[in-house]
């Protein structure tokens, strides 16, 4: 095909060079026909010999290779107004590119290239880059995170098929990560990749397979072509070239350059062109449209007065509301050697492609420092002008570094700590910069800080960690007078910044997803400069927008608070992830949790506030503590130093380290109270809430309280505080605790001073303070059942965290059966989207298959019923109420009673042990006895069923507490918690008042309290069998029989009567059922069945029309106006909108069914006959030629007619509402009375009545 010769001479390669002027005469001419007018200098080119061996020979090599560029690159691009890229390809491989290939092989790249492929060792990387909405797969099991992912064709052929899996579409930019074993914890090469695992030694010089002379001249070729591409693109002059490049003859040829900006949109683009340019709107869409794909566009070309014309034009009419578009004036030679520079790179990312050796050389190149020193090399230049560039050159070299640094593990070492060294100039570009994140140089940091061995070296030698932190830190620098953040009255371009700047979040949890396994003395020193660096970010987060309570009249102006939130949110898992850290090491935990109480003394200043010091008494104990109020002071929601050292402290608890090193730990110098003092105030702010105290707050305060108890937030805020609580208590005197938090809920007055209840209740004037004084007060209640009975969290319970998911999804199973997806929606996820549901759910639930309505259900099992908690901290009021209802009726139906106890709870850890005595406590056995005295004297005081049950619940909970001490004690152990006898005590003079376990008996048969009975009986059982065991010996067990005797012979008339009440009810509901669901079938025998059955209960119960022959259906029928009158069937119906079922009756309310009436030729004998006027035609008259009909249909669904009514009326009124441009496409027509059926969607455009067979009415 090609012959070899001497190049004329030129070229000395000892073996012999075949260049392009020696091929096939056909290859030129197709050249030369591509140009329509070719130049006759590129002509010349195409026809003489290639300068390849002129470039072996030369001295001066980069200055050659210079000329060239300079002479021919301005011939090949930019030739008009108009782009070829076709032409301008194939000129520049065959006159620039081919050249540069012929050098690099010394020989014919056709045979050169495939050589170096041959000798090459192929790669165990995959490194396919993929493109915008191509699927990508991350194994759920095996995945170190979230963001290892493979491409489909790595993925079919690897063991993740067969595994849990996530199936996303890429935004394009990663790449596969097939053969990185930190990816993966097994199975990291799929089959095609393996095969270059067979020996996996260590790593060896990818150099070694290629020749010194190749090695010598690819380096020469490749750092002459990267610093070109580098110094063309980031050059900004717009008239002139580098001094290298410069032409003799330099033509008055220019462009005006439109960049794309994320602030105008397509319509502004367009409409601006138009006018500046003088295009049509189609051309105009197409600029605009290129524009915003490739970041730039020549709009026009022509001499300088020509395009400047243009670009003050476009300048002038976008400058008028926001910055005007970039537009720049480009010299033609400029924008010429910009194109071929890009072209280069990509050139360079294939040419790699062919051996890891040529990679290793252009890593190589780019990272060698140049003359300026630090940050002089390609790649630095390159990453540090990022915002300059525009989006397609952005696109390229982005590219490049991911097949070349990225994909060589050498230099991605050395890459990465360049990256990390300008990662905070990096992130300021990003952040002034309005180009999405994709397309930033920032965004590489995901393929860096996800790599564990990357993110350890990167943490200890550049104090990573404390980098970021401290970058995002310099951008929020709106603070208030105490350093706290401060998001109030934010600009535009404040909030735009802010959003920007979130980013930096998501690089710390790349740094912190991989947990070490083994610690070195630099990494804990820089880990916890780091922590110190992340707990001054939290400082400033403590306390910030604070809140006070609105009295008088409504708040004018909604405050911010969505900005702390979503800082908030971002930053849940970070947190998580810290506190992950801190527990694979115990030294670092005894360092973190030291720093972070440090820290915490300092938010609160002394703890007081400048608050006036109080004394509180209450039953012989006193606590001196601040007057603080929560409904008058400052208060804020975000607490996430206090909420942090919680995590700590139940970390200490779980990793045993409280109890192994209690000597270099502080915990003699925490301060109980202050520990409590602000979690405290945010949950008794909840409940204020929850009480109508806040109302004219607005709804950015029940917003906040929302997101709390929100399953994004709740880990790290309300999980914690009652953490926070539960540590505050089992380290102080739990009377001094339940004090405070009287005085804290403002009812301190009410539980301290005798009869305060009642002289409170007896003013009329104060209903809506008694509501509240109620409500706090259940709220109070509801909060001690929680620090008691929350004790499934590993370190504060001995349990671990499977236990914690499935009480979490007992509790939800427990309000109603639910879908896999809607389950997991209600579960925390972890930093790896993770919730752990799969792993248990099948010890829990029941999977029930889907039926009709086309969704699987996972029911609870009965068994874990018995672990259901009313008062669970994770419920809803809502759900709570939903949950009690529906325990309620499961009992109901099994005929057992219907108390609902609390259930069983593990044992706490040591550290939190001394947690229980609370319910034991004299506060809290006189909180609990004068609620009873309240409910037994029901008519004198403000009380509430709700706060009854609360405190039965609390009672109970106490019980249970006291069965376990008991059946766990062993013979040298006495039992301190002695509940029992405390509650059958009665009150000391001058009081007198009876004992809780009299005031239990009397309310029992409490005919106001119906539905408390069951539990108080429960109570008095539980209490009977715990006294029994106490008085037995430890050895002797308590016989079972006893509790059923003794419940047995508790049943009296009215629980029988109730009972057999219940199951008339129960027969009646099942009954209806019954025949609802027959109605819904459609087969004949079925029928005929339900007909036999409905005649036999009206020949039973009916004893009408009995004056008058009622014959059978088998007998002689009269007609006539004294016709025979036949017995009917009964026609039972139910509203498909509001599931009434009603009787057929003419006068029951009208009920009609959905129908569509449309004309029908189906029958026609005259299709060609066509209406005139079909407005005034009636369909009711029939033509004798039938060429039009009414062809009516109906699904069968019925429905009231007002409920019908109110359902269209609400179609229309949404249809209306819709605006017109977000309107979507419908199968029905609104204008002209169409709407779906509301159960089967069928189409329909009226109703039919739904009307009595005539005989019937006439009998009437």
């Amino acid at each position: 095909m090609f012959g070899r010769g001497d190049c004329g001479g030129e070229c000395r390669n000892p073996g012999g060079c075949v260049c392009p002027s020696q091929a096939a005469p056909v290859g030129r001419n197709r050249l030369l026909d591509v140009l329509e007018q070719p130049d006759p200098d590129l002509g010349k080119q195409l026809c003489r010999p290639s300068p390849c061996g002129k470039w072996l020979q030369a001295t001066d090599l980069t200055r050659e290779v210079y000329q060239h560029l300079a002479h021919y690159v301005p011939k090949i691009y930019c030739r008009g107004p108009n782009p070829f890229p076709q032409k301008e390809d194939m000129l520049a491989q065959h006159v620039l590119l081919g050249p540069m290939e012929w050098y690099l092989c010394g020989e014919d790249p056709a045979f050169g290239f495939p050589k170096l492929e041959q000798a090459n060792k192929p790669s165990h990387l995959c490194g396919r880059v993929f493109k915008v909405g191509e699927p990508t797969y991350s194994c759920r099991d095996c995945a170190v995170d979230p963001t290892c992912v493979l491409c489909m064709e790595c993925f079919l052929g690897s063991i993740h098929r067969d595994h849990r899996y996530r199936m996303t579409t890429s935004g394009g930019g990663g790449f596969c990560d097939c053969g990185d074993t930190e990816a993966w914890k097994e199975g990291p090469y799929c089959q095609k990749h393996e095969l270059n695992t067979s020996e996996i030694e260590e790593e060896e010089d990818p150099l070694v397979h290629l020749s010194e002379d190749v090695i010598a001249r690819t380096y020469n070729i490749f750092a002459i072509t990267f610093r070109y591409a580098v110094e063309i693109l980031t050059w900004e002059k717009e008239s002139e070239l580098p001094a290298d490049l410069e032409m003799v003859e330099k033509s008055d040829t220019y462009y005006c350059m439109l960049f794309n900006d994320e602030v105008h949109t397509y319509e502004q683009v367009i409409y601006t062109l138009q006018k500046a340019v003088n295009c049509t709107q189609k051309e105009a869409i197409g600029f605009a449209t290129t524009v915003d794909r490739d970041g730039r566009r020549s709009v026009r070309y022509g001499d300088f007065q020509y395009c400047e014309q243009a670009k003050s034009v476009i300048v002038r009419n976008t400058s008028r509301q926001t910055k005007p578009l970039k537009v720049q004036v480009m010299h033609s030679s400029i924008v010429a050697h910009q194109n071929f520079g890009l072209k280069l790179l990509s050139w360079l990312g294939s040419i790699i492609g062919y051996s890891d050796g040529l990679r290793r050389i252009l890593c190589q190149v780019g990272l060698q420092e140049g003359p300026d020193g630090e940050n002089s090399s390609l790649v630095d230049r390159l990453m540090l002008s990022d915002s300059k560039l525009w989006k397609g050159a952005r696109s390229v070299y982005h590219q490049l570094f991911m097949s070349s640094l990225l994909m060589d593990l050498k230099y991605k070492k050395l890459f990465a700590v360049r990256f990390a060294k300008n990662y905070e100039r990096l992130q300021s570009d990003y952040v002034t910069d309005d180009h999405d994140r994709e397309f930033s140089v920032a965004d590489l940091s995901v393929q860096i800080f996800t790599v564990p061995s990357l993110a350890r070296m990167l943490i200890t030698e550049e104090n990573l960690m404390s980098i970021i932190i401290k970058t995002f830190m310099d951008h929020l620098r709106h603070r208030d007078a105490q350093g706290r953040f401060q998001f109030e009255r934010y600009t535009a371009l404040q909030a735009f910044k802010f959003r920007r700047v979130q980013s930096l979040i998501l690089d710390l949890k790349y740094v912190l997803i991989s947990k070490p396994t083994e610690w070195s003395d630099e990494l804990r020193q820089k880990f916890l400069e780091g922590f110190d660096a992340f707990l001054e970010l939290l400082k400033c987060m403590q306390g910030m927008d604070p809140i006070t309570r609105q009295v008088g009249q409504h708040i004018e102006m909604e405050p911010e608070w969505e900005a702390a939130f979503t800082l908030q949110m971002k930053l849940t898992h970070v947190i998580s992830m810290m506190q992950d850290w801190c527990a694979s090491d115990e030294k670092v935990l005894i360092e973190a949790y030291k720093k972070c109480l440090a820290v915490l003394m300092q938010c609160h200043g002394g703890y007081t506030d400048g608050e006036q010091p109080i004394t509180l008494s209450i039953c012989g104990h006193s606590v001196e503590t601040i007057r603080y109020c929560v409904s008058q002071e400052k208060v804020s929601i975000h607490l996430p130093v206090s909420r942090l050292l919680a995590g700590l402290h139940v970390l200490l608890s779980k990793s045993e380290v409280a109890y192994k090193f209690p000597e270099l730990l502080p915990l003699s110098e925490l301060s109980p109270p202050m520990l409590i003092e602000h979690p405290l105030r945010c949950l008794v702010l909840c409940a204020q809430v929850h009480a109508g105290m806040w109302r004219r707050n607005g709804f950015s305060l029940v917003n906040q309280i929302y997101y709390y108890h929100n399953v994004k937030c709740r880990r790290e805020m309300f999980d914690k505080d009652v953490v926070m609580l539960q540590t505050g208590v089992s380290m102080m005197d739990p009377n001094h605790f339940l004090m405070i938090m009287l005085s804290r809920f403002e009812l301190y007055q009410i539980f301290s001073t005798p009869d305060y209840g009642k002289r409170f209740s007896s003013e009329i004037t104060h209903k809506d303070v008694v509501q509240q004084n109620n409500t706090l007060i259940e709220e109070m209640l509801y909060l001690i059942i929680m620090l008691v009975g929350e004790r499934f969290s590993p370190g504060v319970g001995q349990v671990n965290a499977t236990d914690e998911i499935k009480r979490e999804i007992i509790h939800q199973l427990s309000i109603k059966p639910m879908a896999h997806s809607e389950l997991v929606k209600s579960l925390p996820e972890d930093e790896n989207k993770e919730t752990g549901m799969e792993s248990v759910i099948e010890a829990v639930a029941h999977f029930k298959k889907p039926g009709l309505t086309g969704r699987g259900m996972y029911e609870l099992k009965p068994e874990c019923a018995k672990e259901f908690n009313l008062y669970f901290y994770h419920f809803s009021r809502a759900e709570q109420s939903k949950a009690e209802e529906a325990q309620r009726k499961l009992k109901r139906q099994n005929r057992e009673d219907t108390a609902l106890p609390p259930p069983v709870l593990p044992p706490f850890c040591p550290l939190f042990a001394s947690l229980v005595n609370i319910l034991q406590s004299d506060v809290m056995l006189c909180i609990m006895g004068t609620i009873l005295q309240w409910a037994v004297e029901h008519n004198g005081y403000a009380w509430s069923e709700s706060m009854l049950q609360r405190v039965l619940h609390l009672i109970g909970m106490a019980l249970q507490e006291e069965k376990q001490h008991l059946e766990n004690v062993t013979e040298e152990h006495v039992v301190t918690f002695t509940f029992t006898q405390k509650i059958s005590k009665p009150g000391e003079a001058p009081k007198n008042s009876p004992s809780i376990l009299a005031m239990l008996e009397t309310l029992q048969n409490a005919p106001y309290l119906e539905v408390h009975k069951d539990m108080i009986r429960w109570i008095l059982k539980t209490f009977n069998a715990v006294k029994k065991m106490r008085e037995s010996s430890p050895t002797s067990p308590v016989a079972e029989t006893e509790g059923t005797i003794m419940e047995e012979s508790s049943r009296d008339k009215d629980k029988a009567e109730r009972k057999r009440k219940a199951e008339i009810a129960r027969l009646r509901r099942e009954k209806i059922m019954a025949q609802m669901s027959e109605m819904q079938r459609h087969f004949i025998d079925e029928n005929k069945e339900l007909f036999q059955q409905t005649l036999e209960l009206d020949a039973s119960t009916s004893a009408v029309l009995d004056h008058s022959p009622v014959a059978s259906d088998m007998t002689l029928t009269a007609l006539g106006p004294a016709q025979t009158q036949v017995p009917e069937q009964r026609q039972f119906v139910t509203c498909i909108l509001c599931q009434e079922e009603q009787e057929v009756k003419v006068e029951s309310r009208a009920m009609v069914l959905a129908a569509f009436v449309q004309r029908s030729t189906v029958l026609s004998k005259n299709r060609s006959k066509f209406i005139q006027d079909p407005e005034k035609y009636d369909p009711l008259f029939m033509h004798p030629d039938l060429s039009c009909g009414t062809h009516t249909s109906s699904c069968g669904h019925i429905m009231h007619a007002h409920c019908w009514q109110r359902y269209f009326d609400s179609v229309q009124a949404k249809e209306q509402r819709r605006q017109q441009r977000l309107r979507l496409h419908t199968s029905y027509d609104v204008e002209n009375g169409e709407f779906l059926c509301p159960l089967c969607e069928c189409l329909s455009n009226t109703v039919i009545p739904l009307l009595l067979p005539p005989r019937n009415i006439f009998n009437k």
